[in-house]
């Protein structure tokens, strides 16, 4: 069974807390889905970990119930 969005925006956020997630579903189908995830904690961080630490908050489901998640990472902006 497919994960929903809300499922997959509340274990990023139980693993990362400070994190802003915007989940958006690609294909209506409830498997391919598009996350943005702007954390404090990935400053400093070279991307692949930034990345890494994600796909650690989904806990392995990654290939299993989320087919595919296009991922983008950034830091808050500076006074934002």
């Amino acid at each position: 069974m497919p994960m929903r969005a809300d499922e997959i925006e509340d274990m990023i956020r139980a693993g990362i807390p400070d994190a802003r997630v915007e989940i958006t579903d690609l294909a209506g189908d409830g498997d391919h889905y598009a996350a943005r995830v702007v954390s404090e904690s990935f400053r400093g961080l070279p991307r692949v970990r930034q990345h890494q630490k994600v796909y650690e908050t989904l806990g392995g489901r990654m290939g299993g119930v989320l087919h595919a998640l296009q991922l983008t990472t950034a830091v808050p902006e500076q006074g934002a």
